[in-house]
């Protein structure tokens, strides 16, 4: 018998580089592929990637690396009916926190204002809901008949601040929900809502199924 026969039958046959670098291949395919799949399970499907926005005016932008759910927490119309935010699932809500008393506040709110009228026939709802006292409602009622066609909303006890995660950090303090109700960008300070940028949005949140 020959050295090389014997060697095989001791110890088998000889390792092929060929299929050890094929094996290695998809290997490496596969886990490529769980790789997309995890990332994208974070992801929900068709969502628009708000990050390109974050620019000019709304620099300050925040966009989550995933959704935020919304508190549950009540709040009132001008009218006093007590509603959540899941109230407006369906439409994409830029809920503005904001106070008679802030000057940065009342500076945006003409903009938040022209960025509702802009999509008024659009399931679009800017909700800006004061923190005021009940003591300042005239104060409230005042700057929303200034600014149409927002309307009055109320949370004079902080409730939404305190119980968004995380809390709001100051007024005004602007978040935008999708047409799901998820958090998906938020904004600490004034900015230009009725911004090309602003409007890019919008529009990215709308075109999502």
């Amino acid at each position: 018998m020959s050295e090389v026969q014997s060697n095989e039958g001791a110890g088998g046959r000889k390792p092929n580089p060929l299929k050890w670098a094929i094996g290695a291949v998809i290997v490496v395919g596969v886990v490529a592929v769980l790789y997309v799949i995890a990332q994208a399970s974070f992801k929900p499907a068709g969502a628009a990637d708000l990050k390109e926005f974050k620019k000019a005016s709304l620099e300050k932008l925040e966009v989550p690396p995933q959704p935020r759910g919304q508190p549950a927490t009540m709040f009132t119309d001008g009218a006093g009916k007590s509603l959540t935010l899941a109230d407006f699932k369906g439409q994409v809500v830029v809920m503005n926190l904001w106070a008679t008393w802030c000057a940065p506040c009342k500076k945006e709110m003409p903009t938040l204002a022209k960025l509702q009228a802009r999509y008024a026939t659009q399931p679009v709802k800017v909700l800006p809901i004061s923190v005021d006292r009940d003591s300042d409602l005239n104060l409230v009622q005042a700057a929303m008949a200034a600014n149409p066609p927002l309307q009055v909303y109320r949370d004079p006890g902080y409730k939404l601040s305190f119980e968004l995660d995380p809390r709001a950090q100051g007024y005004p303090t602007t978040v935008i929900y999708d047409k799901q109700g998820r958090e998906r960008a938020r904004l600490s300070g004034d900015a230009d809502w009725s911004s090309p940028e602003a409007h890019g949005l919008i529009e990215a949140l709308l075109a999502e199924k």
